[in-house]
């Protein structure tokens, strides 16, 4: 027979004993401004930008637009000189 009133909402006596649940542990590690927890943010943060940009740019190495239009100026120059020798 507690004089506190059973609530759902009221959750102050688990976080005061300690429990508090993932939620509140959550909120603690987000708000705390802890250096250490400052740091793992960005750590968190940098490994989940940082993967999926590693794995794109592991591929062929990327062409300037010079090279582009090089390449596509000889592309064309050969099709060009190939279609001529074939008219006549």
């Amino acid at each position: 027979m507690s004089s506190d009133p059973k609530r759902p909402g009221n959750r102050a006596g688990a976080a005061a004993v300690g429990g508090g649940g993932f939620g509140a542990r959550l909120n603690h590690y987000l708000y705390s401004g802890e250096k250490k927890h400052v740091a793992a943010g960005i750590a968190i943060i940098g490994i989940l930008f940082g993967v999926p940009w590693y794995l794109m740019d592991r591929g062929s190495k990327h062409q300037s637009h010079q090279d582009y239009m090089e390449k596509a100026d000889k592309a064309r120059s050969e099709r060009l000189s190939a279609g001529s020798s074939t008219a006549r």
